[in-house]
């Protein structure tokens, strides 16, 4: 029996929750506060849409914690007009959601990680900011945008690889779809009108000529990895605290990590711009902006090497 057997499958599934309106966190706290539980060392960060929100890639909800994009679920990907809406909008958007940058608040917490404060990121995003910024142990819980999967051969390539295969089938597309497309989305498409879809001509897996190339992503009604999962249970357990940045905790694949720290009796804070559904859990609470509160936070961490 593997290790991994014993882990049972987190799926991932669209949250209803929306916060009370005028709800307010029960516990707060201060800078210094922040300060003083990360300078014990053994943080393990989880963070969510809310750390790339200054980098320009949107939350999938508002500071009220209201959904304002409806992701896509894998039964809709798995219907052919489904995987051609998909990559349709994601080959027009992708060149944006690469050009996305780390933010102050990505390089501030990969140096509180090189200072040995931070042991490890748990992140809920898919856009690879965490690494760019210097971040050496990052567990993506929800996969990467950055490699593509066939669902039928299990091979795995590089989107940059698949990028230039839709451009071969659709030549002229990306230049008829300028004038159309919209703003990026949480998952690096953007919105395009149907027609336009209709006609779009989706890659095949170049190892076993299948048609069910997949963002190598966690998608709604999936389940993430086990190897993954269970590796950011070992680290919570062999935590000291538990850092919460930028994600509302809506959907149960981060709100077990923080139940779990706090069945464990590990300090747990949050740092957001709205409320999350974990703030009963909390032991510390601040609100504002990680592009603010990070780098402060760096800057009156101890240097621990």
């Amino acid at each position: 029996m593997k290790a991994t057997d014993s882990i049972p499958p987190l799926r991932v599934t669209p949250s209803s929750w929306r916060p009370p309106p005028g709800a307010l966190p029960t516990v707060t706290g201060t800078l210094a506060d922040l300060r003083e539980l990360v300078n014990g060392g053994g943080v393990v960060a989880l963070t969510g849409a809310g750390m790339s929100t200054e980098s320009g890639i949107p939350d999938y909800r508002g500071p009220d914690g209201a959904r304002r994009v409806t992701p896509m679920t894998i039964d809709q990907f798995r219907d052919e007009y489904g995987a051609r809406h998909y990559w349709s909008r994601a080959y027009v958007g992708w060149d944006r959601f690469r050009a996305a940058r780390p933010n102050v608040g990505h390089v501030a917490l990969a140096e509180l990680e090189r200072r040995g404060l931070v042991d490890a990121v748990i992140t809920q995003n898919v856009d690879g900011l965490h690494q760019e910024a210097g971040s050496g142990t990052v567990l993506e819980l929800h996969g990467t945008l950055t490699t593509v999967v066939c669902l039928d051969c299990s091979a795995v390539f590089r989107r940059e690889h698949l990028q230039a295969a839709l451009g071969r089938l659709n030549p002229g597309f990306a230049q008829v779809a300028h004038a159309a497309r919209g703003s990026i989305r949480p998952d690096g498409d953007v919105e395009l009108p149907g027609e336009l879809v209709t006609d779009f001509r989706v890659a095949a897996c170049e190892d076993c000529g299948g048609d069910q190339l997949k963002p190598d992503v966690v998608f709604f009604g999936e389940s993430a990895h086990r190897d993954v999962v269970a590796r950011c249970f070992e680290r919570i357990e062999s935590a000291r605290s538990l850092l919460v940045l930028g994600s509302s905790l809506a959907v149960m694949s981060g709100l077990r990590f923080v139940r779990r720290a706090a069945r464990m009796g590990l300090p747990v804070a949050i740092v957001t711009n709205g409320p999350t559904r974990g703030d009963e859990l909390a032991t510390l609470r601040l609100t504002g902006p990680l592009g603010e509160v990070l780098p402060a936070l760096a800057t009156a961490a101890d240097r621990t090497t």
